[in-house]
């Protein structure tokens, strides 16, 4: 092709996007100005960001020369990619800067391609945190290195070496350090409240940190060796040789902790303060007391909700009252949580605790043996006060669970928010993924969280239990047999059987001078599946008619076949229209009972608009996100592939959904997909995998199968 025909032919592309001709000539020109191996290339890049935004597009096309002459095509990609995230999150003009100060991206660009950027290591170093002990820490890229005590922000790129190796580990060293913070307790005092005593406040922090460091080395060296040999590498000189070397001896020892740190300031205050180590960072007490603070009340809170819940299992002949109670109590504000029963509390030695000790709750004489959830929670409050509170082991009263539950789901008629302006207003914004680009579009989807309105007048439940009222007993019956054995505790302070290996290990202790241990026993505990499922169930407009009827029926029994077993789940319906109003329905959460209520907004369930499946994905794996379990499962129930009244299908709703469900697989969710779609097979194993979907060709066979997939699934 001549370059004359080309330019024909770039002018008829074009011209759908741009507003007049001179701009399609301009846009022509820059890309005729290419090398030939970029012409194709720059247009097929300029053509898709005008779909978009015309102006980027055409700003792109004057600068796309340069940037692929400076730093190629994968350079001039990320270049684009900023913008593009710019322009989604912040609007057209600070996008247009992006694209024309090219000069700042070329040198930072540079910058990264020597070093390594935290977005590429992001995603490991997180999982390596989440292996480590105390609660989970995000991420976050900042150009400050440290710790609010639940986010550690690290710098956006690391250079130390050209070695990637050697930038994965000094990030590594980084992240370990923040995290060591949290773990052996450097924030267990007010730390601002303990400096303000010196006149130089910023000193005497400055020395308290370098105590701290020399402290949380030597913790680090004892508990995990093989890291403390890799941050080793990054220490240029001896750090420890300013300070006095029985104040060094005494912060190594094992007994040694914050207060030991905050007593050796006074003496080093007149000395000068060592270079901060390249990992060390920064310590932000105004940042940390605000983090602090607030989660110290959510959680304590939250764990008097918890010890509420034991003791009505416990005590299952006082619910009856409480439930009287409650009637009463949902009537009133709740300022504080009311008194309920009070715990009490044995210490018990255990190693993997940085205090070197664990807590083992009872309540009238009888162990209460809290969940994997509630064990988060009494770890997190230990390493906020090194210990757990009196106050603390006070449970709520009746009623208080619920009245503070329903209080947290307070919020906005989400009816009334899309009347407004601005239809972000109070809701979740979630990424989208444009294949078109091959990048998130940030913050592009607004998504509410709405309730069914339960439906009391309805017959749907009772006719569905008399309708399949042979399969349900069958069901239940299956169930039931699925739960778990006995699950044996060992070194009880009493129980049925000696615990030999215990006894063996007190005898020895006896020989050697000790005390002989009580906890020589063994006693059998009903386990509990560690299992939390959620059903998203499609409530879009093409579930009407029989679909509907079908996917209510199979909740209904499906619900009640669960109550036998006792697994965790939550059901959540999707539907909505455009990105700006993505709803999802609340039928029952994780923390709902299976009651009338419940029945009734399954029996509620009516079709909503269309189906935009990524952004319900997103969200539903932020819910997981709270939710302390072994296996957890998302099963789709739908009728077709995912569709929307803007530009969300074919091909670009596929590719965003893939990519929500390759995010969740990555936060350790196991998606599984049931729907009665016979085009499905086209698009499924592209979306779940081959063995990962199911499609049910006679939707009235749906009640009759979605139980018998679970019970598959699960065992």
């Amino acid at each position: 092709m001549s370059k004359t025909e080309f330019a024909t032919s770039l002018n008829e592309i074009l011209t759908p996007y741009f507003y007049n001709s001179w701009t399609v000539d301009e846009v022509t020109e820059f890309i005729l100005s290419q090398d030939e191996q970029w012409q194709e290339y720059v247009l097929n890049w300029v053509t898709s960001i005008a779909k978009t935004q015309p102006e980027l597009a055409y700003q792109y096309a004057g600068q796309s020369k340069k940037a692929l002459d400076s730093i190629g095509q994968q350079g001039t990609e990320q270049w684009l990619q900023s913008a593009l995230d710019i322009y989604f999150s912040a609007g057209l003009y600070p996008a247009n800067q992006v694209i024309k100060n090219l000069d700042e991206f070329i040198q930072k660009y540079h910058l990264i391609q020597k070093g390594s950027s935290l977005k590429d290591v992001k995603g490991v170093l997180e999982n390596f945190l989440h292996g480590l002990n105390g609660r989970p820490l995000k991420i976050k890229a900042h150009e400050t290195l440290f710790t609010d005590t639940e986010t550690i922000h690290l710098p956006e790129v690391v250079c130390e070496s050209e070695d990637s190796k050697t930038n994965f580990n000094l990030y590594k060293a980084m992240a370990v350090h923040q995290w060591a913070q949290t773990w052996y307790g450097t924030w267990l005092l007010d730390i601002e409240a303990e400096i303000a005593q010196y006149k130089n406040k910023d000193k005497a922090l400055a020395i308290y940190h370098n105590l701290e460091t020399i402290r949380l080395n030597a913790c680090i060296k004892r508990d995990f060796p093989g890291l403390y040999r890799q941050m080793l590498s990054f220490v240029g000189t001896d750090t420890e040789s300013h300070i006095p070397v029985e104040i060094v001896e005494a912060l190594k020892q094992k007994s040694a902790n914050v207060n030991d740190s905050i007593s050796f300031i006074q003496q080093l205050y007149s000395h000068s303060t060592a270079e901060p180590l390249i990992y060390q960072g920064q310590l932000l007490p105004d940042q940390v007391n605000a983090v602090v603070q607030a989660r110290i009340t959510r959680e304590k809170d939250l764990f008097r909700l918890a010890l509420a819940k034991m003791a009505d299992e416990m005590n299952p002949e006082q619910q009856s009252q409480g439930d009287e109670q409650e009637k009463l109590d949902s009537e009133t504000e709740h300022e504080e949580l009311p008194d309920g029963p009070k715990f009490k509390q044995t210490p018990v030695e255990d190693p993997d605790q940085p205090q070197g000790f664990s807590y083992e709750l009872e309540l009238d004489g009888n162990p209460a043996i809290p969940n994997e959830e509630t064990q988060s929670l009494i770890d997190s409050i230990i390493q906020d006060h090194g210990e757990l509170p009196e106050e603390y082991l006070v449970a709520a009263g009746s009623g208080a669970y619920h009245a503070w539950h329903a209080q947290q789901q307070e919020e906005d008629d989400p009816d009334e928010v899309w009347k407004g302006t601005y239809h972000e207003e109070g809701a979740f914004l979630y990424d989208e993924w444009d294949c078109t680009r091959q990048a998130h579009r940030k913050n592009w989807c607004a998504l509410r969280e709405k309730e069914v309105k339960p439906d009391f007048d309805s017959n749907f439940v009772s006719d569905t239990m008399q309708k399949y009222k042979g399969l349900s007993k069958t069901l239940r019956r299956t169930f039931e047999a699925m739960r778990d054995e006995n699950k044996v505790l060992k070194k009880q302070p009493d129980g049925e059987n000696l615990d030999i290996d215990a006894l063996v290990n007190s005898m020895a202790d006896v020989r050697s001078g000790m005390e002989l241990s009580s906890r020589i026993y063994t006693k059998a505990h009903k386990a509990e599946r560690n299992i939390a499922v959620i059903f998203m169930i499609d409530m879009s407009g093409s579930t009407k008619g029989w679909i509907n009827t079908a996917q209510r029926e199979a909740l209904i029994l499906l619900c009640e076949a669960l109550q036998s077993l006792g697994d965790r789940y939550a059901i959540y319906g999707f539907s909505g229209m455009t990105r700006k109003r993505c709803e999802l329905y609340r039928i029952k959460t994780f923390d709902d009972h299976y009651d009338d209520e419940v029945r009734a907004r399954i029996a509620a369930i009516e079709p909503q608009d269309y189906t935009r499946m990524g952004v319900t994905i997103r969200h539903l794996t932020s819910i997981f996100h709270d939710v302390q379990a072994k296996t957890k499962l998302l099963i789709t129930l739908s009728d077709g592939k995912p569709d929307d009244y803007d530009s969300y299908h074919g091909e670009y709703g596929i590719e965003d959904t893939r990519m929500s469900l390759f995010e969740a697989r990555l936060e350790g969710i196991h998606p599984f997909c049931i729907t009665i779609d016979e085009e499905a097979r086209d698009y499924l194993p592209h979306l779940y995998g081959y063995a990962n979907y199911i499609v049910i060709s006679d939707i009235k066979k749906l009640p009759y199968k979605i139980s018998d997939i679970y019970r598959k699934l699960t065992t």
